[in-house]
């Protein structure tokens, strides 16, 4: 097909004309298969808008898109791949000094932009697949946005999706050009299921399989594509589709990130009989797949979220949006009419939201501030986000870069480790542990590590027996780290050159092995180049464990006890050790992943600790000397009486404790305290008239100003609890001890006099009754009277030198209330005649006036 009869060429001359302005500026809205992501950038080319020896740079969300379009647009325009049109990913590099048309990962471009902060050589920036919203595409665009505005007004940016939210985009990106293309290239009909899908009864890959048959059975023609959402998923609805007879005859693969090269190549490629696809949200959006014309969303994607609060990564099964399940959809309809079948109802296709959370808003951004601040923006509450992040997660990761010496103490400059951590792209944790294992002597070792633990798991997890008995006997007992077994893992595998069947009897990703040994050499070669001294061997020591620790300071686990693998971390977390871990005899340890993950069916979740190392104390103390400090605390024992105890902590984390010494008064107040504060523990004395007091105070205050009373505030009554407590040493000491005198001790004798005068506890009737005044907070002071006490009152009842009105509920002689007032006189004048001539036939004795 000419790629001329792409729906995309509708707006060929406004692209053009829009790039020719002054603006530099377009959005570019084009539905899936209108051909944007490969056509907008041979545009541009050869209409002349990237001048000799410079580029059109594609920004891609995906690896993969970005790969397999390169190769689309080469065969197209009948090049080498890596001549005039190639692609860089992380770890690949497929450009030349000729190439024009460059697809990148969106990091790959924002890293660059520290080291060549004007991309001379760039003409036109394009972000693909905008309405992804991932992490790196945001940052990238505003830092391009930075630089047209100041050093590169010649630099054209152009923003496309076919599910953009346009309006907001054009709005951050004023003054710029909206344009529109029209149509998908084929119709796709929509199907859903007549009942919502079970999924505690069901799999969703069980249901998926059926589906899937039925529709072959249906749809006598085209390929199917399958959304599932991660690698397992894809494993089971394989199996699934194997059993069923309709898929019999049907080349059934999987397709997803972590697959080597040629498996998703013959993915995507032509194939001889009927094909069915299954897939991750990688082939959502950019590629299309030839001869695909049915798909089967399963409406789900496993979403990866940092929660800052906790400092852990979670990893769910959501559901998808609405945009994306249209992304999906639309990969039906690309090379004919196409049929798209929804797992889930109508109904809750309605229910589901409109669009996909920002990246910004559920990523760690440690490396993202890193390179922000190297490249110049010291403020990164400054910097001109589209969507703005959490600034609790902006303070976390720069007290991590501020951990990792990558950041000064104040946080606004890149230290000279920061800006050599930079050179490896990776997390600045394990950049970190690179530079710090060249005082160790492992850099090499270090480098090994980094490399397996940036792609899925080596070792295969719930093997049988006959493949542990294998491990054990080729791999070795170890029990000082996860890490350390993954080391000899590789090891084994590279020498027996990874071969898939030696790698499966022990249980190893063969694959995962090769593409390891790949970054391996990559970070060995990275390190040469920043100076690094690499030593001849892999070592697997302390000083690996060291350089472990040093990258993962602030993940610090020690366990509660040794009959279970739940464990404490620092800053006030909890969680439980993989069950297959190899550390399970060290009291203390440092873990690489903290990770929130589903358990229960779904309905519950654990924070789990994994790829832990066994540390020793003393480390603490050699690599952190200011985290380390010995103090005293006290605590409850068994008898509710407070102890004192000496021990070392690393932040809250307690490393050694010793019961000794004397708590001071006041440690044992504080702790005391907390226990009245939370119920635990009740000052019988601390009554409605302390209450009343406290709030005689405040409301005086509020009215009168000017008489200089202080206001009591909660940390104010926490003080008046603390000094009640104040030489007690148990909880059966505080519950008696005297409450009034402490809490009425905050007025000096003038103060005190101004409130009983101006707010008192009680207000005297003409003739001699005293009654009590109720204050709250929200509402005026109030009194219950009787109409005998009120005769002599003629108006309101005021206190606080006249200026609050008291509410009045008149009572009858047998003081139940008849009527709620402020204004006695219209009382006087309107309501006490009906009233008295109503109560005095049932209390003639009383006197009525």
């Amino acid at each position: 097909m000419d790629p001329r009869h792409l729906p995309i060429y509708e707006i060929e001359d406004d692209l053009v004309q829009a790039a020719h302005g002054g603006g530099r500026r377009i959005v570019l809205q084009a539905p899936t298969g209108s051909g944007k992501s490969t056509q907008v950038p041979q545009m541009l080319l050869d209409h002349g808008l990237v001048p000799p020896g410079k580029t059109v740079v594609i920004l891609q969300p995906r690896r993969l898109a970005a790969r397999l379009l390169a190769v689309r647009v080469a065969e197209e325009r009948r090049v080498a791949l890596g001549d005039e049109v190639g692609y860089q990913i992380r770890f690949e590099n497929r450009t030349g000094p000729g190439t024009r048309v460059i697809y990148v990962t969106e990091g790959i471009l924002l890293r660059r932009l520290v080291s060549d902060p004007t991309l001379a050589d760039i003409a036109v920036l394009v972000f693909d697949e905008f309405h992804e919203r991932h992490l790196f595409g945001d940052i990238t665009l505003a830092r391009a946005l930075q630089l047209q505005q100041t050093l590169r007004p010649d630099l054209t940016l152009i923003v496309m999706s076919a599910t953009l939210d346009g309006a907001a985009v054009q709005k951050y990106l004023e003054p710029c050009a909206l344009l529109q293309a029209e149509g998908r290239m084929f119709p796709v009909r929509m199907e859903y299921l007549a009942k919502p899908v079970d999924s505690d009864r069901t799999p969703i890959w069980v249901t998926a399989a059926a589906a899937t048959a039925d529709l072959l059975a249906r749809e006598p023609q085209g390929d199917v594509l399958v959304f599932m959402p991660g690698a397992y998923e894809i494993h089971r609805t394989i199996q699934a589709l194997a059993a069923e007879p309709a898929a019999r005859h049907c080349a059934i693969m999987p397709l997803h990130g972590e697959l080597p090269v040629r498996d998703q190549d013959a993915a995507v490629s032509p194939c001889e009989r009927r094909k069915i696809i299954v897939s991750t949200n990688v082939a959502e959006t950019s590629l299309t797949i030839a001869g695909v014309r049915l798909v089967v969303d399963g409406g789900l994607a496993r979403v990866a979220r940092f929660d800052p609060y906790r400092g852990i990564d979670t990893l769910w099964i959501e559901k998808i949006s609405r945009a994306s399940a249209d992304q999906r959809a639309g990969r039906a309809g690309r090379t004919a009419p196409g049929v798209c079948l929804r797992l889930w109802t109508e109904r809750e296709q309605a229910e589901r939201p409109l669009r996909d959370m920002a990246e910004i808003k559920r990523v760690d951004l440690a490396e993202t501030v890193l390179m922000l601040k190297a490249g110049g923006c010291p403020d990164v509450r400054a910097f001109p986000w589209f969507e703005a992040p959490d600034s609790r997660a902006l303070d976390r990761a720069e007290t991590l870069l501020k951990d990792l010496n990558a950041l000064n103490e104040a946080g606004t400059e890149v230290t000279p480790t920061g800006l050599r951590m930079l050179a490896f792209p990776v997390h600045p944790r394990y950049a970190r542990m690179l530079l710090a294992a060249e005082g160790y002597g492992c850099v090499r070792s270090m480098a090994l590590i980094a490399a397996l633990t940036q792609e899925r798991n080596l070792l295969l997890k719930r093997v049988d027996a006959m493949v542990e008995e294998q491990r054990e006997r080729r791999l070795g007992d170890e029990e000082q780290s996860d890490v350390f077994l993954l080391m000899r893992a590789w090891v084994e595998a590279s020498a027996h050159d990874f071969d898939v069947e030696y790698c499966r009897r022990l249980g190893i990703h063969a694959s995962t092995a090769r593409q390891a040994g790949r970054l391996y050499e990559t970070f060995c070669r990275i390190a040469g180049g920043e100076g690094l001294t690499l030593e001849p061997d892999l070592i697997l020591d302390d000083r690996v464990r060291r350089c472990l620790l040093a990258g993962f300071a602030d993940q610090v686990a020690r366990r509660l006890d040794g009959g279970t693998l739940r464990c404490e971390l620092v800053h006030g977390r909890r969680g439980v050790l993989e069950r297959a871990s190899v550390v399970r005899k060290s009291p203390f340890l440092v873990v690489a992943e903290v990770r929130e993950v589903e358990s229960g069916g779904g309905r519950d979740m654990d924070v789990l600790l994994s790829l832990a190392t066994a540390i020793e104390p003393e480390w603490l103390e050699e690599l952190f000397a200011g985290a380390v400090r010995e103090e005293q605390r006290v605590r409850f024992d068994d008898s509710r009486r407070v102890v004192a105890e000496r021990g070392r902590y690393y932040h809250d984390m307690v490393l050694e404790v010793k019961r000794g010494g004397v708590p001071s008064e006041s440690d044992a107040a504080r702790l005391l305290a907390d226990e009245v504060q939370a119920g635990r523990c009740t000052l019988k004395l601390w009554n409605e008239e302390v209450d009343q007091w406290i709030l005689r105070v405040n409301s005086l205050r509020r009215w009168c100003p000017d008489l200089g009373l202080p206001e009591i505030t909660a940390a104010d009554r926490r003080l008046m609890i603390e000094a009640i407590c104040l030489g007690a040493m148990s909880v059966k000491e505080v519950k008696d001890r005297a409450v009034s005198p402490v809490v009425k001790s905050w007025l000096d004798g003038r103060q005190q006099s101004l409130l009983d005068k101006h707010a008192p506890d009680r207000l005297v009737m003409p003739g001699g009754k005293r009654v009590k005044v109720t204050y709250t907070e929200a509402a005026p002071p109030s009194v219950a009277v009787r109409i005998q006490d009120l005769y002599g009152v003629p108006d309101s009842l005021r206190i606080a030198m006249g200026r609050q009105t008291v509410v009045i509920q008149v009572l009858a002689p047998n003081f139940r209330p008849v009527q709620v007032t402020s204004d006695l006189t219209t009382f006087w004048k309107e309501s006490y005649p009906k009233v008295k001539k109503e109560l005095q036939r049932k209390y003639p004795k009383h006197e009525w006036r």
